[in-house]
């Protein structure tokens, strides 16, 4: 549910791996007491005049209060750590058979399997109101947040704050999404202070950003809340939602791997997601696949350690890029999904 690279809740787990290889004990605290001064000598945000003018913004056009706008702003702290890691995201730097290994894991098969065990009506009424699969419902709760273990521990108005005014490449983009989610106290009852969530903004079980939460979240369990924390109801509900609204297609495949010969089939790579790619131009790079009339798809390389795995994306592989932007992310949620059914399946039939 966001335009980012990286589920966001994992990149904790990638710096602290990355850091304790390449850093110091004297380079942290050198760093931490410089980082300390610089925070000491900025300004307040809400003595920044951009920042007035965007809690005017909010007077004029929401009705905010801008004596409680002024309040938040003048206790926001910069979040340096959060512009460390909207720098160098892991897709930067990660190959797929790296990336994997952070998702397909027993432990995450397992509990995913517990997921679905313990919440089968409702995954099953949202699978039929929706049509969205439940083990796809399971796979993206299972990559975004281990099942709620890990949905971040950044202070989101602080985040939003120093990503709209402080981070220039997308201060568009976090303008809106702080907006979005200033509006969000006024129509969720949500205390702004206390949400916590990832380095961009993504909160909940779901990791909905500010705009996804207010466009997409439903409130499944019926008790005049949209609750993406507390309640599993909303949470699957809200999954399924988001799914639907991007045009998944119930019973139609996702992906499939491609044994090429040859490099023929690098023509075909493209670094946009929406697939492009016709049958007749698989073909003529020697891959024969059945296609609907007018039916497009998507030729993505995955590094191995020793080779590159080729995969053909359908469509609902498409789809699932709507939730991230990374073919790596769709994978994963993909081979998750199938290892969790798989699992599942044995189970049952013991």
């Amino acid at each position: 549910a966001s335009a980012f690279l990286c589920p966001f809740n994992q990149i904790d787990d990638y710096w602290q791996d990355r850091d304790m290889k390449k850093s110091k004990l004297l380079q942290g605290i050198v760093g931490s007491v410089l980082l300390l001064a610089a925070s000491l000598a900025e300004a307040a945000y809400s003595d920044r005049q951009d920042v007035r003018q965007f809690i005017q913004k909010m007077v004029k056009k929401h009705q905010l209060n801008k004596a409680t706008l002024t309040e938040l702003f003048r206790g926001a702290e910069k979040q340096n750590v959060v512009l460390k890691a909207m720098a160098k995201p892991a897709e930067g730097v990660m190959q797929w058979h790296r990336y994997r290994r952070i998702f397909l894991t027993d432990n995450r098969i397992n509990k995913g399997v517990a997921f679905w065990r313990d919440n089968r009506a409702l995954l099953e009424k949202a699978e039929k109101e929706f049509g969205v699969p439940a083990r796809i419902i399971v796979a993206i709760i299972g990559v975004e947040t281990y099942y709620g273990k890990r949905w971040g521990t950044l202070p989101v108005l602080d985040t939003l704050i120093t990503l709209a005014f402080d981070y220039p490449k997308r201060a568009k983009f976090f303008t809106k999404e702080l907006e979005h989610f200033l509006l969000l106290q006024e129509q969720e009852s949500i205390d702004v202070r206390k949400v916590t969530g990832s380095y961009a903004g993504a909160m909940g079980m779901p990791q909905f950003i500010s705009s996804s939460y207010r466009a997409y979240a439903v409130d499944f369990d019926g008790d005049g809340r949209r609750d993406l924390w507390n309640s599993k109801a909303d949470v699957i509900g809200s999954v399924a939602n988001y799914f639907k609204r991007h045009g998944w297609t119930m019973g139609q495949p996702v992906t499939e791997q491609l044994h090429p010969k040859g490099n023929a089939y690098k023509s075909l790579l493209s670094k946009k997601l929406k697939p492009k790619r016709s049958a007749q131009q698989l073909k003529k790079a020697g891959f024969a696949v059945e296609a609907k009339k007018g039916e497009r798809f998507s030729v993505t390389e995955f590094i191995q350690k020793k080779s590159t795995d080729v995969w053909l994306g359908r469509h609902n592989f498409y789809v699932i890029t709507r939730y991230n932007h990374s073919p790596m992310y769709a994978m994963a949620v993909y081979q998750l999904s199938e290892e969790i059914a798989k699992k599942r399946q044995q189970e049952m039939n013991k």
